[in-house]
């Protein structure tokens, strides 16, 4: 019965997102959502629309109930009456009332900035956006007849939004599309041309390309993620509210002076931090935090610090440092400066005495264990309220090593009757008789990540501190810490999580596949590790893509299928990789009117759309009287909607000639066959509808050029592994095939590590690093078959 009752609360929940006007496939992954759902389902109700509204209502109460700040929930249903009565009517308004609600929190709501703040009242006219749009062109019209259609629509549209940001984004793709036709005329054939290789961007080729550019939505590409950041000068308002379970309530902010020392120091500019813990491999998630940190960074003018969170010396490895600053650069990212918290290490214990002297922290002596009892309890410690001195003497004696391992830890001072668990008197210093691997042995305690994070966020002047979700519970002891120190506080948000389907990405699970050799190391093509995804031949323009086009949010829990990244590599690929030919269970067949000693050199494609005079965009291939094809491609049965070779009937072998199957070799069993014969057409007078990829023998009694090609799928079976209580069960047995003899053509011999092709037929794929100058090995990237387009992006 249970189980009913959830289904019939489901159907209601579905029911009623659909008549807010969500898409089907919207509704029923917010319904898989429990989370989303309670909060859509609230905000529906405290908006009174429980009978169905417009669908852009709709869609701008699922971006409240997915967006809107916790610290500033009184607020929600003055916001709800804004929408419904459609004075807050665009993304962009919503955008910039939550932005600033966020800094408002619990305080009185001044209506009067508030509207001021997010555009209520102003009605930008068709007019109004079309001079926009008559300046913009006019100021880039050099540019624009340079480059013609090849022009970044989305930069233009850009200015449009910096000049009206209040103006319909549709209406201004409308004009700036007008605009150009209106300056350039038609297209041309040579707008259509394919831009040199050496080029990575061709705007105009990917526009006509791309399936989400519909004249009802500018593509995700053309919008700027950051604009939802606030500029430097601007952090002085209050970050958050942080209640004491005394009553009182502490308001956490800079102070003008603070916020003008700064300023001072940064000159103004935006700087952000990415800050991994070097003990293990970065993965795709990563790859979405360094596009907010770096990629904000670089929005602004500003730098971005690559600072390694080295608190914890028994999990770091000097291995995961190198590979995180290599793959940080292969990721396209340049640091401001390299920095590590041990280098902060002094000033962190010089603030921990001053927080010991100011009341705000105390040594303890409870074990892992107690401290987790009073805190479940709610209890404080019994040694909370020793002298200041006595803490001070304590804590020396455990900087000098004279206290054991496991005796004592520095707890700070916070609220053991809270409401949030992480105000009850966190760890700020803990005892390891262990050697830091950038520090060496001069220290025997070390700072906890909770104490250590928000400082040297303050000392290095960062204006964005920018995480995962997870840690929005910490903002109160965040912004408690820098309050009670009295120093800087940088401006924090936080994002969604990166979760991708069928694979798992916390690092104690991804630690468990590689020590136990559940696959073959931390860059396991299998992986969504970002070694893994280079060794599998995706691309960090394409990996960037897919993060930006998921866009920066507060939307947590949503599954991102594994589809959509793989659309982006399959685009990018699709432009830069030369085509190639191999066959992966070759199938002899013998043309028996062509001599034996005779070869014939065909032109084959690198670039399906080159031109016939330009001779580096073709291979040759020896069309002789040996050629394979694929097994699969030759049936013994004969059907109408069977393209492939069959006895007595014709196929085209690609770039070459036809042929007509005239015989079949079969082994002693009379099943397994070992050769077909076939004649080829010279005249090519024949038609026939199938076309198969091939390779042939070189000279005769040579083999084709022998590589090896491995095949891989999905790691796992189900979409979201990570919740199965046996997710180790959920392996793809059939993740990985191994082709040892398959042909490929003459060309691909002098093939480098890293290198792209298309195997026509057959997919994407990357010569991979155990590769050797005996034989080739060939990665599969992704397959030709793209249904993650046909859905929409």
């Amino acid at each position: 019965m249970p189980a009913k009752d959830d289904n019939s609360d489901k159907e209601k929940c579905l029911d009623l997102f659909l008549k807010i006007g969500l898409d089907e496939r919207t509704a029923r992954n917010t319904v898989a959502n429990n989370k989303v759902t309670a909060n859509l389902t609230s905000v529906i109700n405290e908006a009174g629309v429980t009978d169905g509204c417009s669908r852009t209502v709709g869609n701008l109460l699922y971006t409240v109930a997915t967006k809107y700040p916790a610290n500033a929930l009184p607020h929600r249903p003055t916001l709800l009456q804004y929408i419904v009565s459609s004075k807050v009517k665009t993304t962009a308004q919503l955008d910039a009332a939550l932005s600033f609600l966020a800094t408002t929190g619990l305080e009185n709501l001044d209506l009067k900035t508030f509207e001021e703040a997010c555009g209520v009242g102003i009605e930008v006219s068709t007019e109004d956006i079309k001079q926009a749009v008559s300046e913009v062109v006019e100021e880039n019209k050099a540019t624009i007849l340079e480059l013609r259609y090849r022009t970044n629509v989305g930069e233009l549209l850009g200015h449009v939004r910096k000049r009206l940001p209040w103006g319909d984004a549709k209406v201004a793709k409308q004009l700036v599309d007008a605009k150009l036709y209106e300056l350039l005329g038609e297209r041309t054939a040579a707008d259509d041309e394919k831009p040199s290789r050496k080029k990575k961007e061709k705007p105009a080729k990917v526009e006509d390309k791309a399936p989400v550019a519909t004249p009802e939505k500018s593509p995700e590409e053309d919008l700027n993620p950051y604009l939802i950041f606030p500029n430097p000068e601007e952090n002085f308002k209050v970050h958050t509210e942080v209640p004491f379970s005394d009553g009182s309530i502490l308001r956490c902010c800079n102070t003008r002076a603070l916020l003008d020392k700064h300023l001072k120091a940064t000159g103004g500019k935006v700087l952000t931090r990415f800050p991994p813990e070097p003990n293990g491999y970065l993965h795709i998630g990563h790859a979405k935090a360094m596009f907010i940190d770096f990629g904000l960074a670089k929005d602004r003018d500003g730098g971005c610090y690559l600072r390694y969170d080295d608190t914890n010396p028994e999990a770091e490895k000097k291995e995961y440092i190198d590979h995180i600053e290599e793959i940080v650069q292969w990721m396209g990212w340049k640091p401001f400066k390299i920095t590590y918290t041990s280098d902060y290490f002094q000033e962190l214990y010089e603030l921990a005495v001053e927080l010991i002297k100011k009341g705000h922290a105390y040594v303890d002596h409870q074990t892992p264990d107690e401290i987790k009892e009073y805190r479940e309890k709610k209890m404080n410690s019994p040694w909370r309220d020793r002298p200041i001195s006595e803490s001070l003497k304590l804590f020396e004696d455990m900087k000098s090593g004279l206290v054991e391992e496991g005796k004592a830890t520095l707890r700070m001072k916070q609220d053991m009757q809270s409401d949030n668990y992480n105000m009850y008197d966190l760890i700020a210093y803990r005892i390891k008789f262990t050697p830091h691997p950038h520090a060496g042995d001069k220290w025997c305690i070390y700072p906890s990540y909770d104490y250590a994070h928000c400082i040297v966020d303050s000392l290095e002047n960062i204006t964005h501190s920018l995480c995962t979700l997870e840690f929005e519970t910490r903002r109160a002891s965040y912004y408690w810490l820098l309050h009670a120190l009295g120093i800087y506080q940088p401006y924090v948000w936080e994002y969604s999580r990166l979760n991708v389907s069928n694979t798992v990405m916390s690092k104690r699970k991804l630690n468990r596949l590689v020590t136990e050799k559940w696959v073959d190391g931390w860059d396991d093509p299998r992986l969504m590790t970002l070694a893994g995804l280079r060794r599998r031949g995706m691309t960090p323009t394409a990996i960037n893509a897919f993060v930006r086009g998921i866009g920066i949010t507060r939307s947590d829990g949503t599954l991102i299928s594994v589809e959509r990244l793989e659309y982006h590599v399959r685009e990018e690929l699709n432009r830069t990789a030369p085509r190639a030919m191999v066959v992966l269970n070759p199938l002899k067949v013998v043309i028996t009117n062509l001599e034996a000693n005779l070869a014939i050199e065909v032109d084959a494609k690198l670039w399906p759309d080159a031109k016939a005079d330009d001779a580096s965009a073709f291979y040759k291939i020896p069309f002789s009287n040996v050629v394979y094809i694929e097994r699969s491609d030759f049936r013994m049965q004969d059907s109408k909607d069977y393209y492939g070779l069959a006895p007595g009937k014709s196929a085209i072998l690609r770039y070459a000639f036809p042929i007509k199957c005239t015989e079949v070799i079969l082994a002693d069993d009379n099943e397994t066959i070992i050769e077909i014969r076939a004649e080829y057409d010279p005249s090519k007078k024949t038609k026939p509808k199938g076309v198969l990829h091939w390779v042939s023998q070189p000279s005769p009694g040579v083999d084709p050029l022998k590589v090896e090609v491995r095949l891989f799928e999905r790691l796992f079976l189900s979409e979201n592994p990570a919740e199965l209580d046996n997710w180790l069960g959920d392996l793809n047995p059939n993740s990985k095939v191994i082709i040892p003899g398959a042909y490929g053509v003459s060309s691909l011999r002098n093939a480098k590590v890293g290198d792209n092709f298309q195997f026509e037929r057959l997919g994407y794929f990357v010569v991979d690093q155990d590769s050797t100058p005996e034989k080739l090995v060939f990665n599969r990237t992704v397959t030709l078959k793209d249904s993650y387009s046909k859905g929409g992006k």
